[in-house]
C-alpha cells in the first residue's frame, strides 16, 4: 500500500484541546473541533475500581492534564479517561428544532413519537414547540434517529 493512501472508517476520534476543573468532578473540555462542554465525570470515577484513589483524594483528582495526543485525560497517579468516554459522558442535549427534525426524519406523528418515547402526546407537542427537552428524552430521540439511519444504510447496502 502506498504511503499516501488513507483508509477512513467511521467518524474521527474526538480530540481534547484543553481541560480544566470547573467544580467538584465537573471538567470543562475544549475539543479540537471548537466545542466546549462541561462534563461530570462522576459516573466514570465511581463506576470503576481503576479510579478508586481519585474518589477520595480531592487533590489527586484535581491533578490531571490532557494526554499527549489529546486522546485522554491523564492523572498524575497514572489513571486515564479516554476522550471517547468523556464524549459519551457529556450531557445529551437536543433543542426543539432538532427534535422536530428527528420526528420528520423518523416520519413519526405526535402519537407515534409519544408511543416510541413512552411519554404523553402533549409532551411531544410541547417539545416540538418550546419546552426544554430533558436529557433522557434527548438521548432516547438520538438513539431512535441513529438506529433509523443504520437501518437505512443496511437497506441501501443490500
Amino acid at each position: 500500500m502506498a504511503d499516501d493512501v488513507f483508509i477512513s472508517v467511521g467518524r474521527p476520534l474526538p480530540r481534547i484541546a484543553a481541560a480544566r476543573l470547573v467544580s467538584d468532578r465537573v471538567v470543562e473540555i475544549s475539543w479540537h473541533d471548537g466545542r466546549v462542554q462541561a462534563i461530570d465525570v462522576t459516573p466514570a470515577i465511581v463506576g470503576h475500581r481503576h479510579f478508586v484513589a481519585l474518589r477520595t483524594d480531592k487533590p489527586a483528582f484535581e491533578d490531571f492534564a490532557v494526554g499527549e495526543n489529546g486522546d485522554c485525560l491523564v492523572w498524575a497517579s497514572g489513571e486515564e479517561l479516554s476522550a471517547v468516554w468523556l464524549e459519551e459522558l457529556a450531557p445529551a442535549s437536543l433543542d426543539n428544532e432538532e427534535f422536530r427534525q428527528a420526528m420528520s426524519e423518523l416520519r413519526f406523528s405526535l402519537d407515534g413519537m409519544a408511543a416510541r418515547l413512552g411519554i404523553a402526546r402533549r409532551l411531544v407537542a410541547d417539545y416540538r414547540r418550546d419546552r426544554p427537552i430533558p436529557p433522557a428524552i434527548a438521548m432516547a430521540t438520538r438513539f431512535l434517529v441513529e438506529r433509523h439511519r443504520r437501518s437505512m444504510q443496511f437497506e441501501d447496502a443490500i
